[in-house]
């Protein structure tokens, strides 16, 4: 394990010399009980003597939302790249989800989406991804991972500060929550501890208490707001077989909306807007919103539809890396993975992959035969599997108006990038081999270099953007058709 289990490190850097590992009992604690958190945890346990994770929350006896996850009654995705990780750390628990009614939608084929003012064309699938509901999700993954004796949970209990100085962390301090002085606080010692507490985390502020030095904040903030309604489908419309809708809003639309089918029959239907033009939480207002969107189409599925709970809003939406992977007062013995590593804007949908993906880098990071795991070392590979979410949500959301913060500046050197990118976008809606990289890359499948493959490049800069249809496409396209059709059935040109 880091550091005391098997690595050695100085206070500035971690690549201090190495030390032999010493065969006592090792401990980890990780702050938060989230998915990074439960993932995490299970990573450790190969490595561990015991794992003990502290969650603010009493966790539900079932798959129920819970206040310490704020977008739990929120729209979530599992990409394919989430998956695969997901079922390297817990073998079978993707086929679990299904047997629980997680929907499995094929992309482009299931979904009507608008994206750069045009319409995809609903070719043949080539990846697919879950949409079952978040707290179903985390009630599986914490009902797997805490089945391991090695692992147990501190509910009800807040961390406050850490233990150790500049040079190594020791453990933390927790306390049960409500608790107010100072006479209740105690101590957990630990080898480790591994911060999983999400975006709004205070490890910060606990680092510069022992001595240690806060990380540098990138950030970048549209402003977006999103808000989501639990609905029961009404009477589809004729002619139409697609699972759900998807409107991306961009920088001449800055109004998004998106319906996705949940386990038990359900939808969830969450609208968005960037600075300015924030949905409403207002239960009657919400479906007005709905009108906004470019086409009328989602909008008439409300009216169709009937809701099954009142609207709940979310703010917090910026895109923030802390980067705890450069040098700097840095102690042994502290990791900071998920949303409290890389919080990446939630309306791209990659969340919980990024959490899957950083916590199987931690398992590879420390079972690594070649080099020693030391603390910085583990810090860079988890900031290296976020990494190409963080590039593709902050290099989206540069280009919407109103972007703000120290990373929503594109600098000269990222400029053609960024022009080669447009035109992926331009092109994907109506190209399917671009299509299919763009997906490849964005769910997590494939590195972003998947966008220059040569045949890629070659639709992309031809100069020719393929038809889409004018009108949602209602039905997926014949694979023994070419080109789009529109409602009548006919083959655009």
């Amino acid at each position: 394990m880091v550091n005391s289990a098997g690595a050695g490190t100085d206070a500035a850097d971690g690549n201090g010399p190495h030390r032999s590992p010493e065969r006592r009992t090792r401990h980890a604690v990780v702050v938060g009980g989230s998915i990074a958190g439960l993932l995490a945890a299970q990573a450790l346990a190969a490595h561990a003597d015991r794992v003990t994770v502290v969650e603010r929350d009493r966790f539900p006896d079932g798959p129920e939302p819970r206040a310490g996850v704020p977008q739990s009654r929120h729209t979530h995705v599992l990409l394919p790249g989430g998956q695969r990780a997901l079922d390297a750390l817990l073998p079978g628990i993707v086929a679990e989800l299904r047997e629980h009614g997680a929907p499995r939608l094929g992309m482009p084929s299931d979904l009507v989406q608008w994206q750069a003012r045009r319409f995809y064309r609903r070719t043949t699938a080539t990846a697919h991804v879950l949409t079952g509901s978040r707290p179903m999700l985390e009630w599986l993954v914490r009902r797997r991972v805490l089945a391991d004796a090695r692992i147990t949970a501190v509910e009800g209990s807040e961390v406050v500060g850490l233990l150790g100085d500049s040079a190594r962390v020791r453990g933390v301090q927790l306390r049960e929550r409500g608790a107010k002085t100072r006479d209740d606080v105690r101590a957990l010692t630990a080898d480790l501890v591994v911060d999983a507490s999400g975006r709004g985390s205070r490890a910060p502020r606990w680092l510069a208490a022992i001595g240690a030095e806060e990380p540098h904040e990138e950030t970048l903030d549209t402003g977006l707001a999103y808000a989501t309604r639990l609905y029961r489908a009404g009477e589809d419309a004729e002619g139409t077989d697609c699972l759900g809708y998807y409107f991306v809003a961009g920088r001449d639309q800055v109004h998004g909306g998106v319906v996705l089918p949940i386990e038990g029959g359900r939808h969830l239907v969450t609208l968005s807007g960037l600075r300015g033009s924030e949905p409403p939480s207002d239960d009657d207002a919400f479906t007005d919103f709905a009108a906004r969107l470019p086409h009328p189409v989602l909008h008439e599925w409300l009216l169709r539809a009937q809701p099954e709970s009142s609207v709940h809003a979310f703010r917090s939406t910026a895109n923030v890396r802390r980067r705890y992977d450069r040098p700097g007062r840095r102690p042994a013995g502290f990791l900071a993975t998920g949303d409290a590593l890389c919080a990446v804007n939630p309306v791209y949908g990659q969340g919980m992959a990024v959490a899957a993906l950083s916590a199987l880098a931690l398992r590879d990071a420390l079972a690594g035969p070649r080099r020693t795991p030391t603390t910085r070392r583990v810090q860079q590979t988890l900031l290296k599997a976020a990494r190409q979410a963080w590039d593709i949500a902050a290099g989206a959301d540069r280009e919407l108006p109103g972007a703000r913060g120290d990373a929503a500046r594109t600098r000269a050197v990222d400029r053609p990038v960024a022009w080669y990118l447009a035109r992926v976008l331009e092109r994907a809606p109506g190209d399917p081999v671009v299509g299919d990289a763009f997906r490849s890359a964005y769910f997590l499948i494939a590195p972003v270099t998947a966008l220059f493959a040569p045949r890629v490049m070659r639709a992309v800069l031809s100069g020719q953007v393929r038809p889409t249809p004018p009108e949602p496409p209602m039905r997926p396209e014949d694979p023994d058709r070419r080109g789009p059709r529109d409602r009548a059935g006919r083959t655009l040109t």
